[in-house]
């Protein structure tokens, strides 16, 4: 139960940060339980994972038939898919299909999800310490490059959902790839995979959710910025932000 609590403020931490600035009453109303549900559904499994014996066993058996016939795996194709949906949302406003918000503004929202990801990821990494199944460190748990890929699918999700579904359906199938592939290259566990999951997706919710009240807080500024640039460091692609009020 410590280990559940401990990972519960975790993710609820960046939240807290300049919470006497922020309007609550205005995310009380428009948060509701729902959205949140399949997310933290999908965190708890991953964590009941670790403890449970049956789920555990089930963990191990899907890792051993996913690198059965595969090795030498290459993380080349998982670098590069967890950012792909997210970069469909530039693609498609380049080509002249608008989504639900402006550029500037949905790139405020996907800076802010990869902010509360990346702080809620790394510090429960940290905290678990699980290894990972081929031995290379104790960073497993949960795995950042399905976070980043569902907190990626979820945005651009969001953005064309009025648009069409099947954005949404296309980014989700990307994400799911790039679980698989974190299997294929047995850096992570099924349940892993499955809480990052749930962790990206449920900052991106409460990026959208977020975000307006952000934007007050430098409404007094006179302009405001984001850049969103791709970056290759260390035999890694990424993304690099900067933003300016």
């Amino acid at each position: 139960m410590t280990k559940i609590a401990t990972l519960i403020f975790v993710f609820c931490f960046p939240f807290c940060i300049s919470a006497q600035e922020l309007d609550t009453s205005y995310l009380a109303k428009k948060s509701g339980i729902k959205p949140f549900i399949v997310p933290a559904a999908f965190i708890g499994y991953g964590i009941v994972a670790k403890s449970d014996n049956f789920l555990n066993r089930f963990d191990q058996s899907i890792q051993r038939r996913m690198n059965s016939n595969n090795p030498n795996p290459s993380e080349l194709a998982d670098d590069i898919l967890r950012y792909t949906p997210a970069a469909f949302v530039y693609g498609l406003n380049f080509a002249g299909i608008k989504g639900k918000n402006n550029l500037v503004d949905a790139s405020g929202i996907y800076l802010l999800s990869n902010v509360i990801m990346g702080v809620s990821v790394k510090t429960t990494k940290q905290l678990t310490k699980h290894m990972r199944p081929d031995g290379s460190d104790e960073h497993s748990f949960p795995s950042g490059h399905s976070s980043t890929a569902f907190a990626s699918a979820e945005f651009l999700r969001q953005e064309y959902r009025d648009v069409s579904p099947w954005y949404g359906y296309a980014g989700y199938t990307v994400a799911a790839a790039t679980g698989v592939l974190r299997l294929r290259n047995n850096k992570h566990w099924f349940g892993d995979v499955v809480a990052g999951a749930g962790f990206g997706i449920l900052s991106t919710k409460a990026a959208y959710l977020l975000h307006p009240e952000v934007k007050k807080l430098f409404k007094g500024k006179s302009s405001s910025s984001y850049t969103i640039l791709p970056a290759y460091q260390q035999n890694r692609i990424g993304l690099n932000f900067s933003a300016s009020f």
